[in-house]
């Protein structure tokens, strides 16, 4: 087995966020506009980039693109200074924590491919107490492009960089709980590990195309099968 680089998604993956991001979204939308968000747009699979546009649109806000990056700032800015905060939405899923050390000690590199803005994927990951091991400078975020498929370049290239290593085709393992991390990888040839841990059903992540899918992370061995793909 080659190097691998493992990226993980955060949000029904690895843990439960308990409307965190939510909750985020509205204090930052009042800030912007003085007045209280009554809409989300769908998040299941997407990134933060895609789901503000949306939702700015669907709060009637003109040129709804022109305040996306802001947005995401203050959202970051938000998500810093919660600090232990966030211990009280966020929860580790089963196994997550196991799954993790134990691709860790079989040599294989890890990260996070999100659809959340960095400060708070790393906000989520510190109250779930799953920071270790996940190198997050080589992880690829929200506010990078609205289609999740364009994260995954920006994670091998950080990753080439930080390890002298080409993670091309499938040594990249893209490890979620929805149809679109599915897609992601399948459109840049790495391999895809679905979890049914989220809304989607094992037979959805299977119909999409992952090449593995499991229950959830609470067979250590099974992930370690599904990511070397010897299941």
């Amino acid at each position: 087995m080659g190097e691998l680089l493992v990226l993980w998604d955060v949000d029904y993956t690895l843990l439960t966020a308990g409307g965190l991001g939510d909750s985020l979204y509205e204090a930052v939308f009042k800030d912007l506009f003085g007045r209280d968000l009554t809409a989300i747009a769908p998040k299941a699979g997407r990134t933060d980039r895609a789901i503000l546009l949306d939702t700015l649109a669907l709060a009637g806000v003109d040129s709804p693109a022109a305040y996306v990056d802001d947005f995401m700032v203050l959202l970051g800015r938000r998500a810093a200074a919660m600090d232990g905060g966030a211990r009280a939405y966020v929860r580790a899923l089963p196994g997550a924590s196991a799954a993790i050390v134990a691709l860790a000690a079989a040599g294989v590199r890890q990260s996070v491919l999100t659809g959340n803005v960095r400060p708070l994927a790393a906000v989520k990951l510190a109250a779930a107490g799953l920071g270790e091991h996940l190198d997050l400078d080589v992880g690829a975020y929200g506010d990078v492009h609205e289609v999740r498929a364009e994260l995954v370049t920006v994670a091998r290239r950080a990753a080439q960089a930080t390890y002298g290593t080409d993670f091309g085709g499938r040594s990249t393992v893209l490890i979620g709980d929805t149809p679109l991390d599915v897609a992601a990888a399948l459109a840049t040839g790495a391999r895809a590990v679905g979890v049914a841990t989220g809304s989607f059903a094992s037979a959805e992540l299977v119909a999409a195309g992952a090449h593995a899918v499991l229950p959830d992370l609470t067979d250590t061995s099974l992930v370690l099968a599904a990511v070397t793909g010897t299941m």
